[in-house]
This record gives structure tokens, sequence and C-alpha cells, in this order.
């Protein structure tokens, strides 16, 4: 694309990189971004080969040329594996105020493709080019269960705007001629809007939150600081300690998370479950729905039977033998909770949620339909389950 296209002011910031750059790397040029390599490796055993792990570093403003080197750097490197703890073999840390809008696309469809996880640390920010950059090593790579995987540090900022047209880039014999000026504008920016919707469908970016940058001031910018913003993105938050709600708060944000945040002038409630109950109660609920679906076998025959469900050990073997076979009960890890809404004062149950009171991953829920208990219509992402925990437009990464 034209270089017309900018992101970011016209200063010119480079900051600070690791002490070595492997001497492989074209020198960087004048206004260039700065591209180091840190490699590391670790000792194998018997039974392992030593485990060898990149962790690149790209700070300054992006320049035409950039993503070229950055593509012979991860070419030399090959592509990213996963050691035997999950973490990526290859990362790469984003410093950058942003820069020329055609070299984020392509930094971020090489981080695609090389299966980089592109990290913004605490302190750093990574802004314009950059964001949209991030986004190929975030959108892509962060659905491994691990943790290790995760990509934005709280405090990090990562922020996106709509581009501009750069005022060097316009063709001098539009200057005599209005209309040939906005109409090379109007060119421009749509061949920059047709970049950005074809970005976003390489690497997985939703048509809405493309719309939300191009339907913006140039210099307003949206951070990702809301829970909202880093589910919908799919990026994982580093260092996110667990909400300070209430545990009947978090059960109420997980079933509203599990269900879709279904819209209703009712608000959610609340209500716990006694421990010594819970199974109990919820195999009731499954007894309620056996005959209009007439369920069968010999799971279906001890739910239906009333000796089976007056002894707790047999209440716990049935549910437990229930839930194996796929049925949507919770799996009751802590306090569990109902959560619905009084319609005409009659409790109308949405979910059943159960949660660990020490570990922020591990909960489960339930949904309650009328045709009985179902598994949730949405999950939480496995490297991050906690941020089900919080309410979407909770603000856990502050702007700046």
């Amino acid at each position: 694309m034209s270089p017309n296209l900018h992101t970011a002011p016209l200063r010119r910031s480079i900051l600070g990189a690791f002490a070595a750059v492997v001497p492989w790397l074209p020198a960087p040029g004048a206004h260039a971004a700065i591209i180091s390599v840190d490699t590391k490796t670790t000792s194998g055993s018997k039974s392992a080969p030593p485990v060898v792990t990149h962790k690149l570093r790209l700070t300054g403003m992006l320049e035409p040329g950039d993503a070229d080197r950055l593509r012979e750097a991860l070419m030399r490197l090959g592509p990213a594996t996963r050691t035997p703890s999950g973490r990526p073999t290859t990362t790469i840390e984003l410093s950058s105020k942003g820069g020329d809008l055609s070299e984020g696309f392509q930094i971020g469809l090489a981080l695609k493709k090389f299966n980089v996880v592109a990290v913004v640390r605490k302190g750093d920010f990574c802004l314009s080019a950059c964001a949209l950059a991030f986004l190929g090593g975030a959108v892509g790579n962060v659905q491994s269960p691990s943790s290790q995987n995760c990509n934005l540090e709280i405090g990090g900022k990562v922020g996106f705007h709509n581009f501009s047209l750069k005022r060097s880039g316009l063709r001098e014999v539009t200057a005599d001629d209005p209309v040939a000026s906005r109409l090379q504008g109007f060119n421009d920016a749509r061949g920059g809007t047709a970049m950005l919707v074809g970005y976003a469908g390489e690497v997985g970016m939703s048509t809405k939150f493309i719309a939300s940058i191009v339907g913006r001031p140039v210099e307003d910018y949206t951070y990702i600081a809301t829970v909202g913003d880093f589910l919908s993105l799919r990026v994982c938050p580093i260092g996110l300690k667990r909400p300070t709600a209430t545990l009947d708060v978090q059960a109420r944000n997980v079933c509203s998370h599990s269900t879709g945040w279904l819209e209703s002038k009712t608000p959610l409630e609340v209500i716990a479950i006694p421990a010594q109950q819970v199974r109990r109660r919820l195999l009731e609920r499954l007894q309620a729905n056996m005959q209009p679906f007439k369920a069968k076998g010999a799971l279906a025959s001890q739910l239906a039977s009333a000796a089976v469900m007056r002894v707790d050990e047999a209440v716990d073997q049935l549910y437990d033998d229930l839930r194996a076979a796929g049925v949507g009960l919770p799996n009751i890890v802590g306090p569990t909770f109902k959560v619905g809404r009084n319609h005409a004062g009659k409790f109308e149950t949405a979910c059943y949620v159960s949660l660990s009171p020490n570990d922020p991953d591990r909960f489960d829920v339930a949904l309650q339909g009328p045709k009985g208990l179902s598994h949730p219509l949405l999950s939480p992402p496995e490297n991050s389950r906690r941020l089900f925990l919080f309410d979407r437009e909770d603000v856990i990464n502050p702007r700046p």
C-alpha cells in the first residue's frame, strides 16, 4: 500500500533495546524500528533434548522495511513450537507508538505465520500500527490452555485508532485542484480501510471492532482495558488477580458470560445452595425433566429410583456417573449458587455455578432451560478462565 497511510504522530521515538543484536539482522535505518534477539538454551536430560527459546524485542516507530527485517529474523529462527511445559519457544515484546500502517499489517501476518506470541509488558506502549501488529501475534496464538501464552501484562498499554494520511505522501499535482485532492484522499482512505478489513479476516478480528476503529476521530484511542475488550479480541492478561467482589457476584458474572449476556430488564439474583444439598437438588432437577424426554438406560433408572436418592453415597456416585456420561451437570468445586430472575414472584433459574474459593480459574456452570440442564453457550478462554469472574464492563487494565 502507498506510504501515504500512517497511524502515528510524525514525531519519531526510538526506545531502548536489548544490549546485543544478533549479527545476521540487517542494520536498521535512521528511523526504523530496532529488533533484538535473546536466545537461551535450557539443558535437557537423557530422555529430552535441550530446549532453545528465543525472545525478540521490537521497539521504535514502524517504517517501511521493518516487516522484511523481522520476517528474515523469524525465517532464521524457524516456526515457533511449544516447550514440554507449554511455553512458546519464540515470543516478541512490542514497544512502539505506531508508524506505517502497511508495516503493521505485514508484521502481524509474519507473527501469525511463524506462530510467535506477541507480548506487551507493563510500562510499555503498543499503539496504532503496533497494536494491529500485536493482534497478529495474539489472536491466533493464545488458545493454548497454558497461562504462559498470555500476552498483555496488566499495566501495558495497547491502543487503537483510525489511520490518517501523511501530508508528505500526497501528490503535488492536487495542490491547485481541490476536487482531485478530495478524490485522492477518498481513494487513499478507501484503500486503507480495505487493507484493514483484509487484515482483520486474516487474523480473526471482528467486523464490529473494525467498525469501531474506522468510525472514530484519529485522535481518539481505544485501549484494551475492560474484560469485554480482552474477551472480544482474545487477548490474555498477564498478572490478573481474582476480583474483589464476593463469590455470589462472581457467580452472577459467570452465569452472564456463559449465557452470552442476554438482555433483560430484570436483574439476575443469586441464591446460595447449602453444600450438603447441592448434588441432590441438581439430580432432582434432572428427574423433573426425565418424563417428557423418556430417558432410558441404567443411569436413567437409577435417577428415577427413590431409594438411590435417599442415600448420600449413592447420590454422589450417580452424580459423578452422569457427569462422566456427558450430562450437563456442573463439577462441584466449592460454594455453589443458583442464578436467575424473579418473574411475578417466581424464581426462574438460569444457571448453576460452582466456584473454588482458592483457585480463580477453577469453576463450572450448567445452564437451566426449558429442556433441563445443559452445558454453557460460551466458555471462558482456557488460559485465563478468571476473566469470567468479572463483569464485562470491569476495567482491569486502566487506560493512560
